[in-house]
């Protein structure tokens, strides 16, 4: 079995990689630009064949990775196809599409994840866990909460998220209440330990609303928002020193994530596979020289 769920974080690589060289390869051909090569995965190569397009389509050895090698796209070209000779504004898009397709993608497994949910939480409080702190500071049954120190909340995962990133301090939370918004300052959540990271832990219910299509909508867009900027607060808090770089996951810890995930059920699988989409294209956003991001802002 667990050289399966290898296979399968493998794929799951593979299929992300595959995603975003797609983004680059179909602008690159909407735009007309020579492509000499595109591949998935690094090293020696295991398969190759040249299409009638006349670019190299190649399978290599290593799923770490791939590359849609364009003419012009490192070096300077006479040819009046290559990359370099193209206006600035289809070189931006070309090179923003990648991580756009995993974005895009993401986006779409979590509205299926979503179409398939028969109720969804909401971000009104139904009732308190017994020993709740929340309640002793202010917090009431029936209550909107609309944000969770500064941070805009619409979903009960959004909610979630939020209490646990923020809420292992005290924090000030927004509340609509009887039609009137009032500010809860200095809020206590119970804390938990996750992989030795200090969280807060939501210490109530919520209610519940059924699937319609304005709930998925609703819930699809939030969830995909705050999915992205999950990856954003990670980096931040990494270099703000919240956790250590020993706390982030690479292939090994990833593959591990995929396993559990797997053994879980299909929907956390899927929402897994959707989490690493959005990190693959919200990292390769980063203004980094080797990120498309630090070719992003040479073209700016």
């Amino acid at each position: 079995m667990l050289v399966l769920y290898i296979l399968l974080a493998v794929f799951v690589f593979g299929f992300m990689i595959f995603i975003h060289e797609l983004g680059h390869f179909m602008f690159a051909k909407k735009f007309k630009v020579a492509i000499n090569e595109f591949s998935i995965g690094m090293g020696p190569k295991i398969f190759s064949k040249v299409g009638k397009d006349g670019v190299s389509y190649s399978l290599r050895l290593l799923p770490i990775g791939g590359f849609v090698s364009m003419e012009g796209e490192s070096e300077e070209s006479d040819n009046p196809q290559a990359f370099n000779k193209k206006p600035a504004w289809q070189r931006f898009i070309i090179v923003i599409a990648g991580a756009l397709m995993n974005i895009l993608i993401s986006a779409i497994i979590l509205m299926i994840i979503t179409l398939c949910t028969p109720r969804f939480g909401t971000n009104v409080v139904y009732k308190f866990v017994d020993g709740a702190f929340s309640d002793d500071y202010g917090l009431m049954i029936n209550d909107e909460i609309i944000s969770v120190d500064g941070a805009r909340v619409h979903t009960a995962k959004e909610l979630s998220y939020e209490i646990m990133r923020r809420g292992y301090k005290p924090v000030s939370v927004t509340v609509i209440r009887d039609g009137a918004k009032h500010i809860l300052e200095n809020v206590k959540f119970p804390t938990v330990a996750l992989e030795g990271i200090t969280c807060g832990a939501p210490d109530f219910y919520v209610y519940g609303e059924e699937r319609s299509f304005s709930s998925v909508i609703k819930n699809t867009f939030y969830t995909s928002k705050s999915t992205v900027k999950m990856t954003w607060d990670s980096l931040i808090d990494l270099f703000t020193g919240r956790y250590g770089i020993e706390q982030l996951s690479g292939p090994v810890g990833i593959t591990g994530a995929i396993t559990e995930a797997a053994k879980t059920d299909t929907e956390t699988l899927f929402y897994l596979i959707a989490v690493i989409g959005m990190n693959l294209g919200v990292f390769n956003l980063l203004p980094i020289p080797a990120l498309d991001g630090g070719t992003m802002l040479l073209l700016l």
